[in-house]
């Protein structure tokens, strides 16, 4: 159960690529971020990543009308079928083409796909359990080019489809006699988007070059008539056969082109019926103004008759239908609207920008953001801790120092003073100071109770700090510089230069304080690892020489270990005392690198060059976090020096370097298929990147990230640790709730004895039992059966052994508890009774204090704006009730 750490959320990235969608209750967004789908919940302000990924990266997300299923699509045309209620995987699909859209009918009983030039109707999964889930009714042909975009009508008895071959086709979902399928022309570049009116089989169409049509049909929804065929059929086996001899006729025809386009007849209905016709009424254009500017998303709110359209500019336009009256419009970005959705009310409109990594929120009638969030749009770098575990900053290549709340998972404040990569982050230990080094050769502080840059600090002569540490009393501020190889040394209150410690002959590639004393541990390429004493005029204490060049250095929490990883790919670890090494751990063999697409060397050699590149010790010191150029982070045992767990933090085929072997298909007599470059033209070159080179050029058209991680950081509360990766920021957290891990059974020690226990109010042996048997549920009601009057007693006559297990308990409930009194007295009596004894255990029980402040912080949080919330609110009322009192004396008198 230790290591049980599962995927917890994803942060950093919140919207690539892909469709929006609402909840239906419009409160929450459902946006695909990689792989993976994210839910935001825009009115408890929280975000959630579902445990379910693809094998690529998702490109439509198709919701169903009650808002229970999801249909999950990647690049590929693989599909997974997830609950949004359980959050588990129903059902694998794979479409073996890539899929434009997806939506579901209104009803619910139907969902349409389309891939290629081809639209794919399918019965959706019902309530009980099938075999296959996806049962395809009918294909329906037409366009000559691919499928952009969906639309029903509300009764779900028709449907429309755009092309990029600039027409739009009107489908019946059932077989009516007078509408087969009508083609729609008009536009001249690609479909947009295609909606139809409330209740009608009107539509309006949106093309890419800003032109909107709106046609008009002849016909009402109630005038659309089924076959006779359909109506006649006696027996469903003779109905299903006509109906497939039917659905291979109609394919044969379209095939043919013996359909009329925009004449659909019933060749095998003799009667007479009037067909569904439709007219032009008019044509808009929203580039009036002469800057052309391409139409690149598009939204319509069928009750409200508001259509949003998105530009390649940023821009966006609310428009009233079907008079085309301009509400207003705003630019939101300068990058590319890629996708644009509106929720039940019609209220809120959301937007995805994938060249910028942005999803936003906007209200359209107050004008304001309800919500909006950005992730890194380059790599990310770095990432902390803050000391109480509530808050994770983290830097990026794009120059942004990001901080995000972890119980919300979103980010609260961004920085963006500095103009170059961040290569490293950390807090003070107050934990409202946030540190950064940079490319730019500053090293900047950042205050979050104000939100602002209060100090800079800079070197006599230009430098590019690759490491940054902080001291554990926060005054003394050091960056290490990768290109004169010296080290800074600042003070934090007065931000003047302290120190320049030279002696290193190779780039500073880490530096970290130690927990304790005043020593500096500074990791360099020229294969040492200096400590040097701040108490004694700065000078090198001891030096420790290695076989390979040291990349990174941590400090064991209580002081007393060393563990440095090293070019060769070993982690080795050191007395700082004795100067002497202790143990060490050769990993390269656990890193099990993939083969980049372009490599022409196995997986199995290239593994021989790569390497761990950050450590982190657990909040106990017993365990060791290490990650580097690999889809795989390791946990150590310190001393036993073996390998306890591995976890593989991605699957995502979509980046580089994941998979062991190459596909053979890929290959020809002239190399690899990854060399080519799909979306160059005749003039460009094919952009190969150089060896060696990982981040790949951003502005190339074919650009394929390799997965790798840069930074992990342990929790201080111990029960999640997180990853800075291509990917994004993971957090992984314990999972213990399924988990049977009695600590002392006997056969006395069973749930019945426990209750018995609890009857005769011997509320001390109750606890003890509950905890040897270890089930969470059965603590629970033991703790919550105690009489508050009780707590004291049962404190002072528990066992030393259980004081620990039941503050962790303690701290553990109160995070989510309502019971906010009764948990703090748990709390408050056992640290009071026991304070002294749990003072001498100081380093084994810091974990569990600090998760306990972090609950306590939290709850302190939001009662203070509750406070404050209800203060004015009492103000207002008493002002409000003096001003009346005034008003009636006045009238009196009068």
């Amino acid at each position: 159960m230790k290591f049980a750490y599962k995927f917890s959320n994803l942060l950093g990235a919140v919207y690539r690529q892909g469709n929006l969608n609402f909840s239906k209750d419009g409160n929450a967004v459902i946006s695909p971020v990689g792989n993976r789908v994210s839910i935001f919940d825009l009115k408890n302000n929280t975000s959630e990543t579902l445990p379910v990924s693809t094998t690529k990266n998702i490109t439509s997300v198709g919701v169903s009308p009650d808002g229970n299923l999801a249909i999950l699509v990647d690049e590929d045309g693989a599909a997974l079928l997830v609950s949004l209620i359980t959050r588990a995987v129903l059902h694998h699909f794979h479409f073996h083409k890539p899929v434009n859209s997806i939506r579901f009918s209104p009803d619910g009983r139907k969902f349409v796909v389309t891939k290629e030039n081809v639209a794919l109707m399918y019965h959706a999964p019902g309530k009980q359990r099938e075999f296959n889930a996806f049962v395809l009714d009918k294909s329906y042909y037409g366009p000559y080019d691919e499928t952009t975009c969906i639309d029903w009508t509300d009764d779900s008895k028709c449907f429309v489809v755009g092309s990029k071959d600039m027409s739009t086709w009107v489908f019946g979902a059932e077989r009516w006699t007078n509408l087969i399928y009508y083609s729609l022309g008009g536009h001249k570049d690609v479909i947009v988007g295609c909606f139809f009116e409330r209740d009608s089989l009107d539509l309006y169409t949106v093309s890419q070059d800003g032109t909107l049509c709106i046609w008009e049909s002849d016909t009402e929804l109630d005038g659309l008539v089924l076959t006779k065929k359909t109506d006649e059929a006696k027996m469903p086996s003779q109905a299903d056969d006509q109906g497939e001899e039917e659905e291979e006729e109609e394919e044969k025809e379209a095939q043919e082109g013996q359909v009329i386009r925009g004449k659909p007849q019933n060749f095998k209905n003799k009667e007479k019926t009037k067909n569904v016709r439709y007219k032009q009424m008019s044509k808009h254009f929203f580039n009036k103004e002469g800057d052309f500017n391409n139409l690149t998303a598009a939204a319509y709110h069928k009750p409200t008759h508001i259509l949003v359209t998105g530009f390649a500019s940023g821009i966006f336009h609310l428009h009233e239908l079907p008079e085309f009256n301009l509400i207003h419009s705003l630019s939101i970005s300068d990058r590319r609207i890629t996708s644009v959705a509106l929720n039940n009310s019609g209220d809120w409109i959301t937007f995805g920008c994938s060249g910028m990594g942005q999803l936003l929120v906007w209200e359209w009638q107050s004008e304001s953001y309800v919500f909006k969030q950005q992730g890194h749009f380059n790599n990310m770098a770095s990432l902390a801790y803050s000391p109480d575990g509530q808050y994770i900053a983290t830097g990026g290549d794009d120059g942004k120092v990001k901080v995000w709340n972890t119980n919300s998972c979103l980010c609260f404040v961004t920085f963006t003073e500095h103009t170059s990569s961040i290569t490293n982050v950390t807090f003070t230990s107050s934990g409202f100071v946030v540190v950064s080094a940079s490319l730019d050769g500053t090293v900047r502080a950042f205050d979050l109770h104000r939100y602002r840059n209060f100090r800079t600090f800079t070197s006599p002569r230009p430098a590019q700090f690759s490491s940054l540490a902080v001291d554990a009393s926060g005054e003394l501020v050091s960056a290490g510089a990768q290109d004169s190889f010296e080290i800074f040394l600042w003070s934090m209150q007065t931000g003047r230069l302290l120190e320049v410690l030279g002696g290193h002959e190779g780039p500073v590639s880490c530096l970290c304080f130690s927990p304790v004393k005043s020593i500096l541990a500074s990791a360099s390429w020229d294969r040492t690892i200096r400590l040097w004493d701040m108490m004694d005029s700065w000078q090198v204490k001891e030096t420790l020489h290695l076989t390979a060049d040291a990349l990174s250095v941590a400090y064991r929490p209580d002081g007393e270990e060393l563990a440095v990883a090293s070019l060769n790919g070993e982690i080795s670890f050191w007395n700082p005392n004795t100067a002497a090494q202790v143990g060490s751990v050769a990993g390269r063999h656990d890193l099990e690198t993939g083969r980049k697409e372009t490599d022409k060397v196995t997986a199995k050699q290239m593994s021989k060059s790569r390497c761990f590149t950050s450590l982190c010790y657990s909040a106990d010191g017993e365990s060791i976090l290490s990650g580097g150029q690999s889809k795989f982070v390791c946990i150590y045992n310190v001393r036993e020096q073996m390998l306890i767990k591995k976890f593989e933090i991605s699957c995502n085929l979509s980046f580089d370097a994941m998979e062991e072997f190459l596909d053979r298909r890929k290959m020809t007599e002239f190399g690899s298929l990854a060399l080519v470059d799909e979306g160059a033209g005749d003039g460009d070159g094919v952009n190969i990147s150089l060896p060696g080179v990982r981040k790949g050029d951003m502005s190339s058209r074919h650009f394929k990230p390799e997965i790798r991680v840069s930074s992990l950081r342990f929790s201080p509360t111990g029960r999640s640790w997180a990853a800075t990766t291509t990917e994004g920021l993971l957090i992984y957290s314990l999972d213990g709730s399924l988990v049977f891990d009695p600590y002392d059974l006997d056969l006395d020690v069973t749930p019945a004895n426990i209750r018995t226990q609890l009857r005769l109010e011997q509320w001390a042996s109750a606890i003890v039992l509950a905890f040897r048997l270890n089930e969470k549920a059965l603590k629970l009601e033991v703790l919550e059966t105690v009489p508050h009057e009780q707590i004291p007693v049962v404190c002072a006559t528990l066992p030393d052994i259980y004081v620990e297990k039941l503050l962790g308990f303690v701290a553990t409930c109160l995070e989510k508890s309502g019971h906010l009194q009764f948990y703090m007295t748990w709390a408050k009596n056992l640290l009071m009774l026991h304070g002294q004894k749990l003072k001498n255990r100081s380093g084994a029980i810091l974990p569990t204090l600090q998760a306990l402040q972090k609950s306590i912080q939290r709850h302190s949080d939001n009662l203070s704006k509750l406070c404050d919330f209800n203060m004015y609110n009492i103000r207002y009322a008493v002002a409000l009730s003096k001003q009346r009192g005034m008003k009636r004396a006045a009238e009196g008198e009068g």
